[in-house]
C-alpha cells in the first residue's frame, strides 16, 4: 500500500502549471534532480498553492528501512500540521527557507541547515520562500500520516481505507 501515492496526486491545469512553475525553479536554481515522477499533493484543500507540496521519491525500501525524497514547497504554500507514529524523518534544506512549526515551537531553517523530527511530534512547514529540502528517514507508509486537521484527516483516512481495501482484494 505504501507505494500506491497516485490517490494523492491532483491532476489537471493546476497540475500542469504547478509542475512548471516547480521545473522553472528548480532551472533557476541550477538544480538536476534523480529521474522520478512528481507527486503534487494538495491534502484534499483543492486550494494546492496554499496547502500543499511537491515531493520527488528517490527510494522508499521498506525491507532496507529507509527513504529519501525531496520535498518542494512555493512560498506561502503549507504542509499541513501532522506526524507520524513510527517515522523518524530528519530535513536538510538544500535551497530557500522555510518557517517549521515542531511540537508547537517556531523556527526559520535555511538553505544548509538540518532539522530531525522524532516520531509523535507534530509538524508543519510553510515555505517563506521557494525551498527545496532533502527527505532522509525511515520508510514512508502513507498509513502512518496523522493531520491534526479534521477535512484533511478525514480526506487522508479515506484514502487509506480505499488502498487498504484495493490491497485486500488483489
Amino acid at each position: 500500500m505504501s507505494d500506491n501515492v497516485d490517490h494523492l496526486q491532483i491532476h489537471g491545469p493546476v497540475r500542469a502549471k504547478a509542475l512548471a512553475s516547480f521545473q522553472a525553479r528548480l532551472a533557476s536554481w541550477g538544480m538536476t534532480l534523480p529521474p522520478a515522477e512528481p507527486l503534487l499533493e494538495d491534502f484534499g484543500t483543492d486550494d494546492f498553492y496554499r496547502t500543499g507540496l511537491t515531493e520527488l521519491w528517490i527510494t522508499n525500501q521498506i525491507a532496507a528501512g529507509y527513504c529519501g525524497k525531496y520535498l518542494f514547497v512555493f512560498a506561502n504554500q503549507t504542509c499541513p500540521l501532522h506526524y507520524h507514529k513510527i517515522k523518524h524523518e530528519t530535513f536538510f534544506v538544500l535551497q530557500g527557507t522555510i518557517q517549521v512549526s515542531l511540537a508547537g515551537q517556531e523556527r526559520v531553517l535555511q538553505a544548509g541547515e538540518t532539522l530531525a523530527i522524532a516520531p509523535l511530534q507534530a509538524h508543519s512547514f510553510v515555505g517563506l520562500s521557494d525551498a527545496l529540502l532533502l527527505e532522509l528517514s525511515m520508510p514512508c507508509h502513507i498509513e502512518d500520516n496523522y493531520f491534526v486537521d479534521p477535512l484533511i484527516s478525514h480526506w487522508h483516512r479515506a484514502i487509506v481505507a480505499t488502498l487498504a481495501s484495493t490491497a485486500a482484494a488483489g
